[in-house]
């Protein structure tokens, strides 16, 4: 199971928004486009799910208002996720309406083939069809409060396999969007599985994934820093976490015949690539269904930028990264780049939209002579704007 396609409505600058994804996503754009409003919202939706809107805006400093776009007179926030299988067919949805003040969703629907679960009027309808002649139907009122998706306050018991298939996949989504060399050294006492969302579990997240997923960690890293030893995990007093790596070096370029000195170094001294590095392949190696990264390019030198664009695009997970640089760019190939970079642009009355990049006219006709990253170099995103505001003009 993947994301076909987001729709967003009345959230920041999405209004009457639709996205539609690939396993492998690039974000481009100019700033302040909406790049990083859509891992925000993704983010959001998964949030729902868990039932933790609370602590979620909290973590990011937001009041509920604050999810409202400034755009509409609109109250509550739509929203409808699209599910495809591994051809990319379409096999569901899960649509719903949030309203910010009460911080649930009062109206829901996931629908399936052979189920669906619908919300609506403080009432839970849930349908499982053995086939055309056999139907079997529930009705559940609700008489609990619950933050965000009923999904987060149903017992799973209760839920056909499809909707518990979705509810997992939207629960294991994971966002970096506020990722921060500075979190990333931090010690920690306990991950529970996922990092925040500026990496601050890092050590403790490395801990939990054991010492067969860390070794196959440093087996790729080393492709970047052959003189990777280890990449390792620290128990210190308390319970508390602390990463640390260990190189060893040639000696004989010292003057030390036949010695080969081994450093071990502390989080807070590794390099800020290296540790980003670390995170997303910690990431590869985790239980979530769908990563965001924003501008994954930060901080990470260009020689590895090949790597890890490698490393995401032959992943199993779907994966949404913005990007500033053409580099990563070049380095996917034309079929990943046609059906996975997104441009995005706002309106005269700053509404963002999305649009596949390498479907804009005078786009796809430079691939036919450039490479991606090539296009990109040679395109003027402010005359691309324009130009696409004509296509919406025009209706194309």
């Amino acid at each position: 199971m993947r994301i076909k396609s987001i729709e967003a409505n009345n959230f920041k600058s999405l209004v009457d928004f639709k996205i539609d994804l690939g396993p492998f996503n690039g974000l481009i754009g100019l700033n302040g486009s909406g790049k990083s409003t859509v891992l925000q919202f993704v983010d959001f939706a998964s949030q729902l799910i868990k039932g933790n809107i609370t602590e979620w805006l909290k973590e990011r400093k937001w009041q509920p208002s604050d999810l409202k776009s400034k755009l509409t007179k609109k109250g509550n926030i739509d929203l409808k996720i699209s599910f495809a299988n591994k051809k990319g067919q379409e096999i569901g949805y899960w649509s719903a309406n949030y309203n910010p003040s009460m911080k649930h969703c009062t109206q829901e629907r996931i629908q399936f083939l052979q189920s669906s679960l619908e919300v609506k009027k403080g009432v839970v309808y849930i349908t499982l069809r053995q086939n055309s002649n056999n139907e079997s139907n529930s009705k559940i009122r609700i008489p609990f409060e619950y933050e965000g998706s009923i999904l987060s306050a149903l017992k799973e018991d209760l839920l056909p396999r499809s909707v518990l298939k979705c509810k997992s996949f939207l629960k294991n989504m994971n966002s970096l969007d506020l990722l921060s060399p500075e979190h990333l050294r931090q010690r920690t006492r306990e991950s529970s599985g996922a990092l925040g969302l500026g990496g601050q579990k890092l050590s403790s997240f490395l801990y939990e994934l054991g010492r067969v997923k860390r070794e196959d960690l440093t087996s790729r890293l080393r492709y970047v820093y052959p003189q990777l030893l280890s990449v390792g995990v620290k128990s210190l007093r308390s319970g508390w976490k602390q990463l640390e790596i260990s190189e060893e070096y040639d000696g004989m370029e010292a003057g030390m015949r036949g010695f080969f000195p081994i450093m071990r170094t502390e989080a807070r001294h590794v390099n800020d690539g290296m540790l980003r590095l670390i995170t997303i392949l910690a990431e590869l190696q985790s239980k979530h269904s769908l990563l965001l990264f924003d501008e994954i390019e930060n901080g990470i030198n260009p020689e590895a930028v090949e790597f890890i664009i490698d490393t995401l695009t032959n992943s199993d997970k779907q994966v949404i990264v913005t990007t500033h640089s053409p580099m990563i760019l070049n380095y996917l190939n034309d079929e990943i780049a046609k059906s996975g970079i997104v441009y995005l642009y706002k309106t005269s009355i700053g509404i963002s939209k999305a649009i596949q990049f390498f479907t804009i006219p005078s786009i796809a006709e430079k691939l036919t002579v450039m490479g991606p990253g090539e296009v990109f170099v040679d395109t003027n995103l402010t005359e691309l704007d324009k130009e696409i505001q004509t296509l919406d003009l025009k209706g194309e």
